[in-house]
C-alpha cells in the first residue's frame, strides 16, 4: 500500500507538471505564436488558455498594442547649411505576429535604428524653414521612410511626429532680428497706404471745395466750433488771406511814388525819415490787421 501510494502520488505530481508546461494564459491584447520543434505553426493562438504539447511546443506571446518609441535628438546640417537638433517620437503596432517572431530578432531595437537614420536623412534633405513650418510634410514623408522596411517584418507605421528643432543661438538672434526687420518695413508699408488714402480723400474733399466755396466757409466755422469747446481763453478767427496780399501790394506802390518839389532829400537821393513814416504807414496797417485777427 505504501509503494502504491507513493507511485500514486508520483504520477498525480507528473501530471501537474505537464499541465503547468502545457497550459498558458493569452491576454486580450497579445497574440501566441507556437514553435512546435522549432518549425512555426502558420496558426497563431488567441486570448484565453491555450493548450500546448508538453516538451514539443513553445510559446512566444507578442503584443498587438501601440507602442510609443521616442527617437533620441539626432544632430544634423540641413540643405541650406544649417546646424539642428531635432527629436521625433514613433507610433506603431505589430499587425502580422508569425514574421514579427520569425523575420526580425528584435523589431523594438530595429525600428528605433530605422528612425534615426531616417530622421538624419529628412534633416539633411530639408531647410530650415521648412523644419519649423512645413513639419507636416516632413513628417510625411518620414512615416514612409520608417514604414517602407518595417512592413516586411510585419510592423505598420501609425505615426511619426517632429517634436522638436533645437537651433544654435547666433541663429536665433539672427532670426529674431530679421522678424524685426520684417514687422518694421510691414508697419510702415501700412503707413505709407494710410498716406495715400489719406491723400486721396484729401483730394476729393479739395475738388468739393473748388465746386462749391460756400463748402471752405462751412469747415473754418466748424473748425472754430471745435476749438472754442475747448477750455481756453484764446478764440481764433479766420482772417482772409486775399486781405493781407492786398495791402502789402498797396504799401511798396505808395511808398516808391514821385517826390513832391521842395522836399528835402538827402545828397544820396534818400528820403528823410519823417517822409519814410508817412510812407510805412500802409506797413502799420497791416501790424494792426494782424492785431485784430489776433484779437
Amino acid at each position: 500500500m505504501t509503494i502504491t501510494a507513493y507511485v500514486l502520488i508520483a504520477v498525480l505530481t507528473l501530471v501537474v507538471v505537464l499541465l503547468g508546461l502545457s497550459v498558458r494564459v493569452i491576454t486580450q491584447f497579445e497574440r501566441g505564436v507556437v514553435f512546435r520543434f522549432g518549425r512555426v505553426r502558420p496558426q497563431t493562438l488567441g486570448p484565453g488558455l491555450a493548450l500546448l504539447a508538453p516538451v514539443a511546443d513553445r510559446l512566444q506571446k507578442v503584443s498587438l498594442q501601440v507602442v510609443t518609441l521616442p527617437v533620441p535628438a539626432q544632430d544634423g546640417i540641413t540643405s541650406d547649411n544649417v546646424t539642428v537638433r531635432v527629436d521625433a517620437v514613433v507610433y506603431y503596432r505589430v499587425v502580422d505576429p508569425v514574421r514579427v517572431a520569425v523575420d526580425v530578432q528584435d523589431y523594438g531595437s530595429a525600428i528605433l535604428q530605422v528612425a534615426q537614420a531616417s530622421l538624419r536623412s529628412i534633416i539633411g534633405k530639408s531647410e530650415l524653414d521648412d523644419l519649423l513650418s512645413n513639419r507636416e510634410r516632413l513628417n510625411q514623408g518620414l512615416e514612409l521612410m520608417i514604414d517602407n522596411p518595417a512592413v516586411g517584418w510585419g510592423v505598420h507605421i501609425d505615426r511619426v511626429e517632429i517634436k522638436d528643432v533645437v537651433l544654435p543661438e547666433s541663429m536665433k538672434r539672427s532670426m529674431s532680428r530679421q522678424a524685426e526687420a520684417e514687422r518694421e518695413r510691414r508697419s510702415r508699408v501700412i503707413t505709407a497706404e494710410g498716406e495715400l488714402q489719406a491723400s486721396k480723400q484729401l483730394a476729393e474733399a479739395a475738388e468739393v471745395m473748388t465746386a462749391h466755396p460756400a463748402a471752405l466757409q462751412l469747415r473754418l466755422l466748424q473748425t472754430v466750433v471745435e476749438v472754442a469747446a475747448e477750455k481756453n481763453s484764446t478764440l481764433v478767427l479766420p482772417f482772409p488771406v486775399e486781405l493781407l496780399r492786398f495791402l502789402e501790394r498797396a504799401a511798396p506802390s505808395e511808398a516808391t511814388g514821385p517826390v513832391p518839389p521842395g522836399a528835402p532829400t538827402r545828397p544820396n537821393g534818400a528820403v528823410p525819415a519823417d517822409r519814410a513814416a508817412h510812407h510805412a504807414a500802409p506797413d502799420a496797417a497791416v501790424v494792426a490787421a494782424h492785431a485784430a485777427a489776433e484779437r
